[in-house]
């Protein structure tokens, strides 16, 4: 019952999170949060998977990182899809990417209160922020969309 009621909530925050992108430097510090270069590494190290929470189209723009799952937040089901990555992930960390840290970080704080632990922040995003030049301008590997999308767990297809 109390699952039911976080997965409640979680989706309900999730949803907010499209619209409302916005963290408390309170919540900065208490959030993991990656370099794209360490979720690159954990990837590498088989410690973590990362999932890339963008549109359809900013995938189709720039690619999605080599081994990152592609998960649109944006599309129905997402929570499902969301929750059933992590289990694929056994006790491995779950990194949240999108273009340049916004919306994963949302997304995190939504996880983080409905009680939910095991995901990270990657906040350089794709695209580089405040935080760092990002995925790409870092040179880590991409693939095209449809290559991620066909490397996928069948259970997230």
């Amino acid at each position: 019952m109390a699952l039911d009621l976080n997965r409640r909530r979680f989706v309900l925050g999730a949803h907010m999170t499209v619209l409302t992108v916005t963290a408390s430097p309170l919540l900065a510090q208490s959030r993991s949060v990656w370099s794209a270069e360490n979720a690159f590494d954990a990837l590498l190290s088989d410690t973590a998977r990362i999932i890339d929470v963008r549109t359809h189209e900013e995938w189709q723009e720039t690619g999605v990182g080599a081994g990152v799952w592609p998960i649109s937040m944006h599309a129905s089901g997402f929570p499902d899809r969301l929750f059933r990555a992590k289990e694929l992930s056994g006790n491995r960390t779950v990194g949240l990417i999108c273009a340049t840290g916004g919306r994963s970080a949302s997304l995190l704080r939504a996880l983080r209160q409905a009680g939910y632990s095991g995901y990270a922040d990657i906040s350089e995003g794709m695209l580089g922020s405040g935080e760092g030049p990002g995925w790409i301008a870092s040179n880590l590997p991409t693939v095209p969309v449809d290559v991620a999308l066909n490397g996928l767990p069948p259970a997230l297809a």
